[in-house]
């Protein structure tokens, strides 16, 4: 029995340090290897200069729809723009024009 209490002691006694230590070594594992850990930085940067790169042609496309607009509106509408996508809609084209075909 002197036996039984000794290892109920020794195991009272080191339960709390060794949980302790298993549950530091999940976490500090998660935080080196985990997706958002350590290791993972290389990746992450790479795909955040990609974002990047792509942010910067929706941008430059999206400044070029907004003059496109800016010439369509109501109120002042540049005449050059209004009889290019007029001509574009209905199909027609003026006697003078020259069409070149580019096979689109």
């Amino acid at each position: 029995m002197a036996r039984r209490s000794t290892f109920r002691t020794l195991l009272r006694r080191a339960g709390p340090p060794a949980a302790l230590l298993i549950v530091g070594a999940f976490f500090g594992g998660y935080a080196i290897m985990g997706p958002n850990g350590a290791l993972a930085y290389g990746d992450i940067q790479r795909q955040l200069d990609k974002r990047q790169s792509d942010l910067a042609v929706l941008e430059q496309q999206r400044a070029e729809l907004k003059n496109r607009v800016a010439l369509l509106d109501p109120r002042h509408a540049d005449p050059d723009m209004v009889d290019e996508l007029a001509r574009k809609k209905l199909n027609v084209v003026h006697p003078d024009d020259m069409i070149v075909d580019l096979g689109k």
